[in-house]
């Protein structure tokens, strides 16, 4: 048995908020630290590995996974399924490896809801200001001015739900964030319930206890 039982771990923001920098941060600190992979039912385009980049699933086979309880959750985007299957997040929390989801606050309510919930640590990153995520989407250089302004009319949106977070921190400073990150994980692995061997460690101090009175 592990040490400890894995988190599943829910980072969500608006597009350029330091979510996927901050995600990649945290796995060079804990290698341990897994990325969910997805499964949908879009085709796969070239260079995509199945496993590694998403899990390519027929329809009928992700519907019969959703059906069953298979699926963390999952969402309809452009035509196409997209989900997080439970089995690979069980398993790998039983191994006592933590679980990393880049995922909207929709996604993240479903994961709270899930067989899994009592297990989830949600973070929430906010802007310093919405000048400043607009500088940061400039920024990247990635986006035309169209996509830009759609990314901002969204990021309302998504920002409207940051009280449905177990933790919420202001990016206005990278490392700084990163620390608290760090910090909040770190404390959060030592809940009790993430302590399996737990229980039975008190029943031995107890035996002890006995054997001494």
């Amino acid at each position: 048995m592990p040490d400890r039982r894995g988190l599943l771990i829910i980072l969500s923001s608006p597009s350029g908020a330091g979510k996927s920098t901050l995600a990649r941060r945290l796995r060079d600190w804990d290698p341990s630290i897994v990325f969910s992979v997805s499964a949908t039912t879009r085709a796969r385009r070239p260079g995509e590995e199945d496993g590694k980049d998403y899990h390519f699933v027929p329809e009928a086979t992700f519907k019969q996974l959703v059906s069953e309880g298979g699926m963390l959750e999952h969402a309809h985007v452009f035509g196409n399924f997209y989900g997080s299957p439970q089995k690979p997040v069980q398993e790998a929390i039983d191994r006592g490896c933590d679980v990393l989801f880049d995922i909207d606050w929709q996604g993240a309510q479903q994961i709270r809801n899930s067989s899994l919930g009592a297990h989830t640590l949600s973070i929430f990153l906010l802007p310093p200001s919405i000048p400043e995520l607009r500088r940061r989407l400039e920024g990247r250089a990635q986006d035309d001015a169209d996509t830009i302004t759609k990314r901002m009319q969204k990021s309302w949106d998504e920002i409207s739900h940051w009280d449905g977070y177990d933790f919420v921190l202001v990016n206005d400073d990278l490392d700084a964030t990163e620390a608290h990150l760090k910090t909040i994980i770190t404390a959060t692995r030592l809940r009790r319930m993430q302590q399996p061997g737990i229980n039975a460690h008190v029943r031995h101090l107890q035996t002890q206890f006995e054997e001494q009175t």
